[in-house]
């Protein structure tokens, strides 16, 4: 299973960058099941807000997010054991509290593969491959 950081989906509906847009829809139509961890979906929202001068309001934002639901097989919700697996993924790999999350979540919630431009992709931590799309791989 695959995951798509927030920053993903952004350039997907960002057309101030064309080539990560593009590099964002390809990878959409290349991947197979998509997770959609629940920190993505309110990082989602409140970032949307920096495409406000291209026309794409909150009503738009909040339309995107229940597409992003509909092509993810599951919602990775937040389960108690997260808090405790992000501090060790903290202390072992130093990533920052919310990276950390992210990380749990996935490692937690069975993906393969988180596709970020963030946390230093492309590396391994623990289960999890991070891919940093825009850097080589099948859309470049």
């Amino acid at each position: 299973m695959n995951v798509l950081d927030t920053n993903i989906w952004i350039y997907r509906h960002d057309t101030r960058d064309p080539k990560k847009q593009l590099a964002a829809k390809n990878l959409l139509s290349i991947l197979g099941p998509l997770a959609l961890p629940w920190q993505v979906g309110c990082e989602f929202i409140a970032a949307s807000r920096k495409l406000a001068p291209i026309g794409f309001d909150e009503a738009t934002a909040w339309n995107a997010l229940a597409d992003m639901q509909l092509m993810s097989v599951v919602v990775l919700m937040p389960v108690p054991q997260l808090w405790q697996e992000a501090r060790l993924l903290q202390a072992r790999h130093m990533l920052s509290f919310w990276d950390a999350l992210m990380v749990a979540a996935c490692i937690l919630g069975g993906v393969n593969v988180l596709y970020t431009e963030d946390m230093g992709a492309p590396r391994q931590i623990d289960s999890l491959a991070l891919v940093n799309p825009f850097l080589a791989g099948p859309n470049s």
